[in-house]
Formats: structure tokens, sequence, C-alpha cells
């Protein structure tokens, strides 16, 4: 199988010094080349279960070809490989699995590593549904599963164990958008032949790549911000080497999780407008937090990329952007005044998920399920995510909000 990291990229008046393209373009052109696609610019979208081969030959040789090539439908079609491609091209990794939805990645990427006895370290700000699988199924399996504040750093060393497996990570993290000091973490990591994966969904790998920081398996949900449209599932596993690669692609076939071939095709298609839609979304976020911190019933934001979020020194270090997904933790709403706010709102939409067109509002209650509560316990967190609508519609769609809020209140601005 091809490295990418070595791929050559063609030459062009863009790039007459032979240097590497940058994400932007890289997004644009990742994965096959129109010329190995008969011409067509987008990949074909091949819907296949049954493979024909020539030879009896062929056909008892068949699974010699599991992770390259297309040998059943089930572990892929030239649609797969080619969304699988571009998606390694942007996280600077040796190949991706493509699964049928983000929480399908997460799964597949953690039971991959880990079996009965072992022992897990996680990252005590992960999404809601990992922590569910990690209680009712690998637990149940005889994993020990342990939880670590996301600010150990490097004294993650002390939690360290013979049987220690796997580290898993999310950064931000969800809901409270923690940051985790990624390459301490991993450094310990390698010094004890430990494996590592990262939940990469909130930055992409636009934003941050956590391969180059030492990570072995980036796991993302191409539901969200490389498709951009709130019209599929699918998940994605990058590895960093081919031995790593090997065992997501075993996980992925002894589970029998697949893609849609067409779901593929969207997700890819997504891509090509990624750069320009993140640009969007973080210039969107940014006018709505500045608003946010205007308002006296506004406790805290939790937004990396902003100075004033406590996390905002990793995120510098380390990410070159952001997305459009952030937290602003109130005073306090009471069940009637959070019904007021988020039953009618003209623009925000009140729905799962995040990373599409429109732009989300959401209640959270992160603390309940917390080991290590980051002070969210103390007021009513709202989940944002900043559209692609105009920025300042959307703050006239708050602002109301917060109105309907203080009339409840008597009319005063709360503080």
């Amino acid at each position: 199988m091809q490295d990418n990291h070595d791929r050559e990229w063609p030459a062009g008046p863009t790039n007459p010094n032979g240097r590497a393209w940058q994400d932007p373009t890289r997004a644009v052109h990742a994965g096959p080349r129109p010329r190995d696609q008969r011409g067509l610019i987008n990949p074909p979208v091949d819907r296949a279960s049954t493979i024909i081969y020539d030879s009896v030959e062929a056909y008892m040789d068949r699974h010699q070809g599991l992770y390259d090539e297309v040998i059943y439908g089930l572990y892929g079609t030239r649609t797969t490989f080619a969304l699988a491609e571009a998606v390694s091209e942007l996280e600077a990794g040796y190949a991706t699995v493509i699964t049928s939805s983000g929480t399908s990645a997460i799964a597949l990427a953690l039971t991959a590593f880990v079996g009965g006895d072992d022992h897990l370290l996680v990252a005590d700000c992960v999404y809601g549904p990992t922590r569910k699988f990690l209680t009712d199924v690998l637990a149940r399996f005889g994993v020990e599963v342990e939880y670590f504040r996301p600010d150990i750093g490097s004294d993650i060393a002390a939690l360290c164990r013979s049987n220690t497996r796997l580290i898993y990570m999310e950064t931000p993290g969800s809901q409270t958008f923690d940051m985790i000091d990624v390459p301490a973490i991993t450094a310990v990591a390698r010094s004890r032949g430990i494996v590592t994966a990262i939940d990469n969904t909130w930055a992409t790998p636009l934003f941050f790549k956590p391969l180059a920081h030492g990570v072995d398996v980036s796991v993302a949900s191409a539901t969200k911000y490389l498709s951009g449209h709130s019209d599929c599932l699918l998940g994605t596993m990058t590895a960093a080497s081919e031995t790593i690669y090997r065992q997501l692609k075993d996980a992925a076939a002894r589970w029998g999780n697949c893609a849609s071939p067409d779901n593929c095709y969207l997700v890819h298609r997504g891509i090509r407008t990624l750069d320009t839609r993140l640009e969007r979304h973080q210039r969107t976020a940014m006018t709505l937090i500045d608003w946010f911190l205007e308002q006296p019933e506004v406790v805290a934001v939790r937004y990396p990329a902003h100075p004033a979020d406590p996390g905002h020194a990793i995120w510098k270090r380390d990410f070159t952007g952001a997305s459009g997904l952030f937290g602003v933790q109130l005073d306090r709403l009471t069940p009637a005044e959070t019904s007021s706010f988020f039953d009618n709102f003209s623009l925000f939409q009140l729905g799962s998920s995040w990373g599409g067109f429109e732009s989300l509002a959401v209640p959270a209650w992160p603390a309940p399920i917390r080991d290590f509560p980051n002070g969210e316990a103390d007021g009513a967190l709202i989940r944002i995510h900043a559209g692609l609508e105009a920025p300042q519609d959307l703050i006239v769609d708050l602002d109301a909000a917060f109105g309907r809020v203080r009339a409840m209140r008597g009319g005063r601005k709360t503080s």
C-alpha cells in the first residue's frame, strides 16, 4: 500500500518549487485523480456486495487483498477507498478505515486494541455515547476502564499499568471543551508501548493532526464537518502505521461494519469545501462568543480558540484553527426558562449532532456523568453550533431568547 506521506502531487503553478501542497488544496484534490477514474472528477459510486473472480485460484486467494483491494462489498468498494485515501491525505496517516458512523468508528477503535482483563485509560471529557459503550459493552467483557483528568499531561504515567493497552482521548472534550496535552500523553504511551487513539471530530484534520503529535489512531465522525450537510452517517479511523491499520481493518471486518458507498460519495464531496466552510464556522463562532460575553447571564464560554478559555494556550500551540462548536455557561436556568429559551428560536434548531450548515442550540448536562466535573454543575450549559447563516441574524435570534428569559424574571438582566 502506498504511504501517503510520500504521495507524488502533480506540479503546477501554485507549487513551482516542488513544496508540499497546503491543506486547503489537499482538501480539494485529495483522493484518486481524474485520470485514475476514466477522466471523472468525482469518484464513481460503486454499489456492490458480490465480487466476481476469473478463476478458482483467484477466488481462494481473495482475502489476501483485504487491506487494499476490492474483494467483497462488506470490506469496501472503489468509492470507499477513494474517500479513505482522501482522509489519509488530510490526516497525514498511513491509511484509513471507513465505518458506518462516528460512534462505530469509536467502538471499533476501542475494541481493536483491548480485550478481557486489559486496562484502558480514557479522558474524562469524552463524548457521552463513548462512555456508554465503555460501560455497557467493554466493561461487560472484562475490560477495566479508568478515567483521567483532561489536564493530567505527563502525570498519566502514574496511572499506566503493565496491562494498560490503550489511552483514549478527545480534545476539545465534548460539551465542556477541555483541552488535553496530547504530546505529553503520547510521549508517555510510546515509552511504554501503549497504543493511543483520539477523537478528532471537532478540529478535523485541517486544524489538528493527531498523528503528527504521536497518536496512533485518529478517529472522526465524518457525519459532521467532513460531510457538512447533515444528510449522512459515516466514521473514519486513520492509522499512523501499517500494523495499526491492519488491526483496525480486522476489527471492522470481524464486526461486519461497513460504510454505504452513497454516504462515502457525499462525504468525499463535502471535503472539497471543508476549508471554506470551517473558516466561516470559526468566524461566526468568534462573533457569537464576543456577543455572549457581553451578556450578564453568561458565566463562562467554552471555546479553546478564544483567549478567555482556560485551554487556549494548548490550542494555540497545537492547533491551526477552530470549528463552530462551543459551550456557554449561564448563571442558571429553571426548567420553565430552559423551555422558553430553546423552544421559540427562529433560526437555531434544537437537535443532536453538529457540523452541518445550520446553527444548533441544545441544553447540556455533562456533570452527572463526569468523574472530574469542570465546574459546569453550578450553572446551565448551552451547546452552540455556529452554522453558515449571517452572524448578525443569529445574534438577533439569541437576543430574543435572552429577552424571553429576562421577561420571565421580571425584565431584569441578571448578573
